[in-house]
C-alpha cells in the first residue's frame, strides 16, 4: 500500500515536500482551498526527486479542459513525470456562487472534461489534429504557437474524486485513479463504490488492476489530549460533509439519513458546533479509525486493505516523526 502526505501554501511547500519524501511517503497532495493547488506542487517539484505530486483536488468545473491540461502538463514536465492530476466536481452552490461558472449534469460533464483533456494531450504528444466536439466542451483549434509539443514524460495520470455512483463509474471508465472521499465508510466502499467502479471499468474494457484507488482516512489517535483534539476535528469534518445533500447516500446506507437533514438545517444557521455535537461515538468510529498509534496501521489494513491501493491521514497522526515513520512502514508492507 502506498502512503501519501500533503502540503499547503507556498512558504513551506518545498521544504515540507522534501521532509515527507525523506520520511518515506510515496506521494503528497494539495487541496484547492485557500490556494491554487498547482503552485505548491511546482515548488515541491524543484526540491524533490521521487515523491509523486498530486492535486487532491483541483476543481474541474471552475476551469476548462484546455487550461487544466496545460497546468497539469507543466507540473508533469517540472516534476519529471511525477504528477497525479486529481480532479473533483465540487457542488453546485460553490460552482455557481463562488466561481461564477455554470453547473450542469456533473457526471457526464466530468467524463467529457477528462476525454477533452486527453484529446488535447494527444495533439501535443502525438501531433494528432485537435477535433474534440462534445455536449459541454469543444476544442478544435491548436496552432503551433500555442502547442507546447511532446512532453518527454507523457501525460499525467488522472484521478477523480467521487462519492456518488455515477461519478465513480466515470472514474472507472476514463481515469487512472479514484480518490475516495474521506466521507466514506468501509461498508459504503464495498457495497456502493466498488460495484460502481467495476461498471465503469467494464465500459472501457479495463480491469481493477488498471486503476489506483486512494483513500485519505479519518484517524483518531495519540495521547489522551491529542486523541481528544483529533476527535473534535474529525467530528467537525464529518458533520460538515454530512450536511451536503450530495453525500446523503452514505448516511442513508447506515440508517442515518435524517441526520443529513438536521446537519443541513444547522449549517444554514451557521451552528457549526451544534452540528459536531450530533456526531455520536458510533458515527465517529464508523467513519474514522479510532485506535492507539501502534494499532493504526493494522486497523486501516483490517478495514480497507482489500479495497485501497494508497492511503493518507486526514488529521496528522503524530508529531513524532519516528512514530509516524513506523506507521508508514507498516502500511507500505501491507
Amino acid at each position: 500500500m502506498k502512503v501519501d502526505g500533503g502540503i499547503g501554501g507556498f512558504d513551506t511547500a518545498a521544504d515540507m515536500a522534501k521532509m515527507q519524501e525523506d520520511q518515506g511517503y510515496d506521494g503528497l497532495w494539495t487541496a484547492e482551498t485557500s490556494h491554487n493547488p498547482f503552485y505548491p506542487l511546482l515548488l515541491a517539484s524543484q526540491k524533490t526527486e521521487k515523491i509523486q505530486l498530486g492535486t487532491g483536488i483541483a476543481v474541474a468545473f471552475a476551469r476548462n479542459p484546455m487550461i487544466t491540461a496545460m497546468d497539469a502538463n507543466d507540473i508533469q514536465l517540472a516534476s519529471k513525470g511525477r504528477h497525479l492530476l486529481g480532479l473533483g466536481s465540487q457542488i453546485k452552490p460553490h460552482i455557481e456562487k463562488r466561481f461564477s461558472m455554470p453547473w450542469s449534469h456533473p457526471a457526464p460533464r466530468m467524463r467529457e472534461f477528462v476525454l477533452a483533456m486527453r484529446a488535447i494531450w494527444d495533439s501535443w504528444n502525438n501531433g494528432s489534429k485537435l477535433d474534440f466536439r462534445g455536449d459541454f466542451y469543444s476544442h478544435t483549434l491548436m496552432t503551433p504557437f500555442f502547442n507546447p509539443g511532446p512532453n518527454p514524460y507523457g501525460p499525467p495520470k488522472v484521478f477523480l474524486a467521487a462519492v456518488g455512483e455515477h461519478m465513480t463509474e466515470v472514474a472507472g471508465e476514463v481515469c487512472d485513479g479514484l480518490l475516495v472521499h474521506p466521507f466514506s465508510t468501509e461498508r459504503y466502499m464495498k457495497e456502493v463504490t466498488l460495484p460502481a467502479l467495476e461498471r465503469g471499468l467494464q465500459k472501457a474494457g479495463k480491469s481493477r488492476a488498471d486503476l489506483e484507488l486512494s483513500y485519505t482516512a479519518f484517524v483518531v489517535t495519540g495521547s489522551d489530549k491529542e486523541a481528544e483534539a483529533a476527535a473534535g476535528m474529525v467530528r467537525n469534518q464529518i458533520s460538515f460533509y454530512g450536511s451536503t445533500p450530495a453525500y446523503r447516500g452514505v448516511l442513508e446506507l447506515h440508517g442515518w439519513g435524517d441526520l443529513q437533514t438536521e446537519l443541513n438545517t444547522l449549517s444554514k444557521q451557521g451552528k457549526w458546533q451544534d452540528m459536531a455535537n450530533l456526531i455520536t461515538d458510533d458515527i465517529l468510529e464508523t467513519f474514522a479509525v479510532v485506535a492507539p498509534l501502534d494499532q493504526v496501521a493494522d486497523k486501516i489494513v483490517e478495514r480497507y486493505g482489500d479495497v485501497i491501493d494508497r492511503t493518507g491521514f486526514y488529521v496528522p497522526i503524530s508529531q513524532d516523526p519516528d512514530a509516524r515513520g513506523e506507521v508508514i512502514k507498516a502500511l507500505q508492507a501491507a
